[in-house]
């Protein structure tokens, strides 16, 4: 059992760390108040390999570990968490097709999602249908070779933006064995977008509903057979909520890193806040804490790569310790910096409205409490 980074991934944490620092970071501010989807910035990313983390190299992926795109998704998200937990989402997407996809559609789509010329998005949520995602009322009836797509998708991450929606349809019966997963192009007749979304965070990324009216997509569009959506889409929500953990830890660890440098300079009755103990005491936690949620998230990273039979357990449980861990942490660094964390000067405050949603999507965490106490009372 080695806790210790190897050197490949110290190298992909220092590449991912400097990245932040050089190309998220200055702009973060400006990209949360104009809502800004960063292209460009992205585009960089993706050079350095972050388009396809793990997605095979034959398609220009990087072939890397979940523990090493858990390393590079807690760096990137100290530059800008926003902008982080897309690139995650694109991952996730461009991963399903990877694993799922026949060679035609990966050789199609993932060469330009790898580089980020084109971006994706993960079609699952419904406004009927959120967490409980195998009710979704999107159909997809046959027509000759192709689909007739009908429905509508909630809370779309790139939505009008993206690309290529990789999209959960039913194909069949009710309940999960009757869902197909199709991949569907932006400029499909028939596929339309409604306003975007006005959000308390999560700004660099567009959020907008995705609309399906006889939308005619062929069957080669189809990853997996008829019937694996459910599936195929809950596979990627085991990485989808490892990245989610890691972007949480990142954003926390930074505001960690940014409170012991505000109580050391702060001075209160005379001395430095760092002098207190009461103080000294909720630094300690915030770290050990954050260091616990991490090693969790590894672990979990370790078991997904091995197909383990406990890995969606394992996921579930360091998604729902992450993302509480890391909004507690943060929301302890704003109390921390005082009413100088309450205002905009900061940075603490649009990491809390980022990392609070993280609580929310890839299955809230009472879904993930959910997952983790069926499987317990299984055993």
């Amino acid at each position: 059992m080695d806790f210790s980074l190897n050197e490949d991934q110290r190298a992909f944490q220092d590449m991912a760390g400097a990245f932040a620092r050089e190309e998220m970071e200055p702009h973060a501010r400006h990209w949360d108040e104009t809502s800004t989807f960063p292209v460009e910035t992205l585009r960089k990313a993706a050079a350095l390999g972050f388009g396809g983390i793990y997605v095979r190299e034959d398609v220009g992926g990087s072939a890397l570990t979940r523990t090493d795109a858990a390393i590079i998704f807690e760096e990137l998200s100290k530059g800008c968490t926003s902008t982080a937990a897309y690139i995650s989402i694109h991952n996730m997407a461009a991963w399903m097709i990877d694993t799922y996809g026949s060679d035609e559609i990966r050789q199609a789509y993932l060469p330009d999602l790898c580089s980020m010329q084109r971006f994706a998005s993960y079609c699952l949520t419904e406004p009927g249908s959120g967490s409980d995602a195998a009710s979704l009322r999107t159909t997809a009836r046959e027509d000759g070779d192709h689909y007739l797509v009908n429905g509508s998708k909630a809370f779309i991450s790139g939505g009008g933006v993206s690309d290529v929606y990789v999209t959960m349809v039913r194909t069949g019966v009710e309940g999960p064995k009757g869902i197909s997963c199709l991949v569907i192009e932006k400029d499909t007749p028939g596929l339309s977008f409604g306003a975007q979304e006005v959000k308390l965070g999560w700004k660099s990324q567009p959020t907008a509903q995705v609309n399906f009216e006889n939308c005619r997509v062929a069957k080669t569009n189809r990853i997996g057979a008829e019937g694996d959506g459910f599936k195929i889409a809950m596979a990627g929500l085991d990485g989808g909520r490892l990245n989610i953990g890691a972007c949480s830890l990142g954003a926390a660890q930074t505001c960690l890193e940014r409170s012991i440098a505000y109580m050391k300079d702060r001075k209160q009755f005379g001395k430095a806040l760092a002098e207190f103990q009461a103080l000294q005491f909720r630094l300690a936690d915030m770290a050990t804490e954050l260091e616990a949620a991490r090693l969790l998230l590894h672990k979990a990273a370790g078991l997904v790569d091995a197909k383990a039979p406990d890995a969606t357990k394992t996921a579930a449980m360091a998604k729902r310790l992450a993302t509480d861990t890391g909004f507690n942490v943060v929301n302890e660094a704003l109390q921390l910096h005082g009413g100088y964390g309450y205002l905009r000067d900061y940075p603490i405050e649009r990491y809390l409205r980022d990392v609070r949603v993280h609580q929310i999507l890839e299955g809230t965490n009472e879904i993930m409490r959910l997952i983790i106490a069926r499987q317990l009372l299984s055993e």
